[in-house]
């Protein structure tokens, strides 16, 4: 399995099949997308012209019940927080995502995050959220999420929450230097437990191969 972060929250895992979550910012058009997982509808997580890119006439969307007006076709599931679904050979678990102080993501909003079962491994993919009574006693091996502040959690918070519920692995995404700043990575790997693996692929333009 190789995970790839492209950008922002767009993340590309590599298995038996190519999956990707909010496709964005995506450089070639590649049409290898077996599954698309979207989190919710603003512009860097539902990018026409990066799904473009990347589907394929069978691709497999999964989409929180608030975007059923926006994407259509048999080849759509369609899924609300807490929900359970198996999506081609994979468990996925659905829960919200959502603001704490903030109002850019409100819980009735309906928004969602991911954890999803690939070779053996829970992967949850956040969206954009924050620490919250959702997310905060998860189970999961291997973690993907924001830390940029403003729109989300921000490293500080994103660290007590990992320390707190203990991957395997971490990924922190959703930073830039508009966003959290180019050190929010390393500043948030400086608080993470030793014992947790930090994986920087936003700083160093690699993937994680596991």
């Amino acid at each position: 399995m190789e995970i790839i972060v492209n950008g922002q929250s767009s993340i590309k895992i590599v298995t038996d099949k190519v999956i990707y979550f909010d496709p964005f910012k995506i450089e070639n058009e590649t049409h290898d997308a077996d599954i698309i997982f979207i989190t919710h509808d603003h512009h860097d997580h539902f990018s026409i012209e990066d799904i473009k890119k990347v589907e394929k006439e069978d691709t497999v969307f999964v989409i929180p019940e608030c975007m059923y007006n926006l994407l259509g076709g048999e080849n759509v599931i369609i899924v609300s927080a807490y929900e359970k679904v198996k999506v081609e050979d994979y468990e996925c678990e659905v829960l919200p995502a959502y603001n704490v102080s903030k109002q850019f993501h409100p819980k009735e909003k309906g928004y969602v995050s991911y954890i999803v079962t690939i070779e053996g491994k829970r992967i949850y993919v956040a969206g954009d959220n924050d620490k919250n009574e959702d997310n905060l006693n998860i189970l999961c091996d291997i973690v993907l999420l924001p830390i940029g502040g403003h729109y989300t959690m921000d490293y500080l918070e994103a660290s007590e929450l990992v320390n707190e519920i203990k991957p395997d692995y971490v990924i922190p995404t959703h930073y830039s230097s508009d966003l959290g700043g180019l050190d929010a990575g390393v500043k948030f790997k400086e608080l993470i437990n030793k014992d947790i693996k930090v994986e920087l692929l936003i700083d160093t333009k690699q993937s994680l191969v596991l």
